[in-house]
């Protein structure tokens, strides 16, 4: 068993439980042991790091420490997650100040941070990590039928120096995973830009017409779904997807899964197992 101490993100346990009671089931099958990290605090997202950097740093330094205590490296399934921890982690190894001042804090909870532990997320794992080769003998029920638009995000490429695993301009890992899985991957334009959650609450109308434009290049060039390894994007693509495609009048739908439960599918487990029921578009 590979094991990792798995960071629960907010998202995940409020709005999109289905992403981590998918991985329940099919953790053990691939070789994998995610220990949760109960005692994890928010991120803070793609916000905290303005208004306190210090609380940024510290917060963020914390939820590491409690991997490191455990000698496991962090993994999340979440990329505003993932991007802000890990632009934390790069300025408090690039801070000896910043470093012994969170440690100061750290110290009175037992904890301390020393940089050890790497900071990754789950599609890096299962290609890096479990193989591309592992997976496909794994596969009980291949996606051989599914046209699938591979949906990357943001915050899993860019900024390329905080995240530095695919290149934003030409990214390929979730592509290869899904062709592990059976899957066949279309040509997609927006599987590298926003979806348009961040300016949701402050300008909607905009974010709204981001996220309309992917959903329509999908459904146009007759993908069965899209599948994205964030919650936050599959919130917008899936949740607000009536919304945007009203907006941009367009008269259609399209599915939106999580790669946990794409992989989940294709290793036999049930809609129903994996949650899929809980999403607004089937």
């Amino acid at each position: 068993m590979k094991r990792y101490a798995y960071y629960m993100s907010c998202i995940n346990e409020s709005m999109t439980k289905e992403v981590d009671r998918s991985i329940d089931f099919w953790q053990k099958d691939l070789g994998l042991e995610f220990v949760k990290l109960h005692e994890g605090t928010c991120c803070g997202g793609s916000n905290l790091d303005y208004v306190s950097p210090k609380h940024f740093a510290l917060v963020n330094a914390r939820n590491i420490a409690l991997a490191e205590k455990m000698g496991l490296d962090l993994i999340v399934s979440c990329n505003t997650c993932l991007m802000t921890i890990r632009t934390a982690k790069k300025k408090l190894d690039e801070t000896p100040a910043l470093k012994k001042e969170v440690n100061d804090i750290l110290k009175k909870e037992g904890l301390e941070y020393r940089g050890t532990s790497e900071v990754r997320h789950l599609l890096w794992v299962l290609v890096d990590d479990v193989g591309l080769d592992t997976i496909k003998a794994k596969v009980t029920v291949p996606l051989k039928n599914y046209r699938i638009a591979p949906f990357y995000g943001c915050h899993i490429l860019r900024p390329s120096k905080v995240l530095g695993r695919d290149n934003p301009l030409a990214p390929s890992s979730l592509d290869e995973l899904i062709e592990a899985l059976g899957g066949q991957t279309i040509p997609f334009d927006h599987k590298n830009r926003c979806c348009g959650f961040h300016t949701l609450l402050v300008a909607e109308e905009e974010s709204l017409n981001v996220a309309a434009e992917a959903l329509e290049e999908a459904i146009n060039a007759k993908a069965d779904f899209i599948v994205t390894p964030c919650p936050l994007c599959h919130t917008v693509l899936d949740g607000y997807q009536s919304k945007a495609l009203k907006q941009a009048h367009i008269d259609s739908s399209i599915p939106v899964f999580h790669i946990s439960e794409m992989v989940g599918l294709a290793l036999g487990y049930t809609a129903k197992q994996l949650g899929i029921k809980r999403h607004i578009v089937c």
